[in-house]
């Protein structure tokens, strides 16, 4: 029993070393069609020809060669929005958005670092939100939208809306209408597309976003494009869209590049028949291109087309109010299914307490007791082997030749004192998806993120670093809640029953030392969470010893 413990224990300490490198969220990719052909097809108004092309445009337009210098506009003004969550700023030069920062979140903890940027590229034609019809945006012309005001204020709870208008030498009129919100991340973009030429024109809207990876800690956790189709979380690597562009299609509820806390997302009025093509460059640099159904304009007549976007925290509850399943982007993997429950739970205690770290105390001793049955059998069982250690080393001496036997009377002796041989290891085993549970959970909300509890620990969501005058090699600063946990461990250890010989014993208070270790670049709130989860056990573990001292 003493060495399933032990190896239990090592096996632990894998685990939460290396285990958590590997545990990724399903990437689930469908099957994939092959790359879309784009034509260009003339078409008379008196009788349109049949267009073998899904996407194109009469063949009398002349285009420019695919080339970025040939096909970008001259360049147009800036638009300043500016809400009570954002300030952005839209270019007149294909109406796609040249900065989108989040007043409310800032790059580094500091008080005066600037506010997170979700817009990280430069030519008109890669903004994003650039809109083409009947030419895909890689090859289609940026049309100069001339708006009609430079600048975009909110009223304070109330709503504002701008519009830019502007036409390309195929006869094609481009009107586009946002409205914006002071209190909310969501726009609601309208799209009105109109013949102005002589002929019927064919093709298809093209929806457009290129993102590079925003300034977080790209290697913590997914980072790249994702879409929610036919019910399910799409999301895929841009290491692997480098090596082959991929296309999805189905009923494409949205569309969004994400990043560790935030996302920038598209969704489309109507998401069937829509068709996601995504690509990315060795650089990591993401192109979303959404697109419509094939369409056939006659002169004089419209399109309309809508789409509500989304740039902003991947914050639960804020997403699940945009509708469209825009919440399914915060995904905790495998252990989806405890996270979320947990998640809940902070947000609740949150709400009296106004502290995370408070909270995450109320959520350990939640756990705690919902556990304590199980650990209160699994420790009595331990301490109740230790007590009937000599009654099982003269069964093992009398029977040391005759093994059937030794069991026999083994579980006997198990039955006598009603003890759970496994009754030891369960309550280490049942920590295991709690502790990734809340792992996830600390790593991946925003809620967390740059969220100060007490003292020095000023950001739950980084390693507790206590500064002390000058660097500590590789560490900075004191990890003093890290060693407090460890420091706890051992004591815990020594309160803990043990049976076997002593060389078992101490590999059981070498656990500590390597756990310390393993902590020492975890979130603070996981280390708070683990260093209270050992005071409880260890308050458990008195109890339990108080009551069986006078028994057996």
């Amino acid at each position: 029993m003493e060495t399933k413990r032990a190896i239990v224990a090592v096996l632990l300490s894998l685990i939460i070393l290396m285990g958590y490198q590997y545990i990724v969220l399903p990437r689930l990719t469908p099957e994939l069609s092959s790359e879309e052909t784009v034509a260009l097809v003339a078409q008379q108004q008196s009788a349109p020809a049949a267009v073998p092309s899904d996407y194109a445009q009469p063949a009398t337009i002349q285009t420019a060669a695919p080339t970025q210098v040939a096909l970008e506009a001259t360049p147009g003004r800036d638009i300043t929005i500016d809400t009570a969550l954002y300030s952005a700023v839209l270019s007149e030069s294909g109406g796609g958005f040249k900065s989108f920062k989040l007043k409310d979140y800032r790059k580094e903890l500091a008080a005066d670092s600037e506010p997170v940027e979700l817009v990280n590229t430069e030519l008109a034609s890669e903004l994003p939100l650039f809109f083409s019809w009947g030419v895909e945006p890689e090859r289609a012309r940026v049309a100069l939208l001339a708006a009609d005001q430079q600048t975009v204020t909110t009223p304070e709870e109330g709503d504002a809306s701008l519009t830019m208008r502007g036409s390309l030498p195929s006869g094609l009129e481009i009107t586009r209408t946002m409205h914006f919100s002071d209190q909310d991340y969501r726009i609601q973009m309208q799209i009105e597309v109109r013949n102005n030429s002589t002929q019927s024109l064919q093709g298809a809207p093209f929806l457009r976003m290129v993102n590079k990876p925003i300034s977080e800690n790209v290697s913590r956790v997914f980072h790249g494009p994702a879409a929610f189709v036919d019910g399910k979380l799409q999301e895929l690597t841009p290491k692997d869209l480098a090596e082959a562009e991929q296309t999805l299609q189905g009923n494409i509820s949205w569309a969004a590049y994400e990043a560790t806390y935030f996302m920038c997302g598209i969704i489309p009025a109507q998401p069937e028949g829509v068709r996601l093509r995504l690509s990315a460059d060795q650089d990591e640099k993401v192109s979303t291109i959404l697109s419509g159904a094939n369409d056939i304009i006659a002169p004089q007549e419209s399109r309309s087309y809508e789409y509500t976007i989304y740039f902003g925290p991947k914050k639960f509850d804020t997403l699940k109010s945009v509708g469209h399943h825009l919440e399914k982007i915060v995904d905790f993997g495998w252990f989806d299914v405890m996270a979320k429950p947990t998640l809940h739970m902070l947000n609740f205690f949150y709400k009296y307490v106004q502290n995370y770290g408070f909270a995450i105390i109320l959520v350990t001793i939640i756990i705690k007791l919902i556990f304590w049955p199980i650990s209160h059998k699994g420790m009595k069982s331990m301490k109740t082997m230790q007590k009937i250690q000599p009654k099982m080393t003269k069964l093992r001496e009398k029977y040391k030749e005759d093994q059937p036997r030794l069991n026999e009377e083994m579980m006997k002796l198990y039955k006598t004192y009603k003890i759970n041989p496994l009754g030891g290891c369960l309550p280490m085993v049942l920590q295991i998806p709690v502790f990734f549970a809340l792992y996830k959970v600390l790593l991946q909300t925003i809620e967390l993120r740059h969220a100060p509890f007490m003292l020095w620990i000023t950001d739950l969501s980084a390693p507790d670093r206590l500064f002390i005058g000058f660097n500590i090699p590789h560490l900075g600063g004191l990890p003093v809640l890290t060693l407090l946990m460890g420091g706890s461990m051992f004591l815990q250890q020594k309160m803990t029953p043990t049976t076997g010989d002593p060389t078992q014993a101490k590999m059981m208070l070498f656990l500590p030392v390597i756990f310390t270790f393993m902590f020492i670049n975890f979130a603070s709130g996981l280390v708070l969470y683990w260093f209270l989860n050992n005071l409880l056990s260890m308050l458990q573990q008195y109890i339990i010893n108080r009551q069986t001292a006078a028994e057996v």
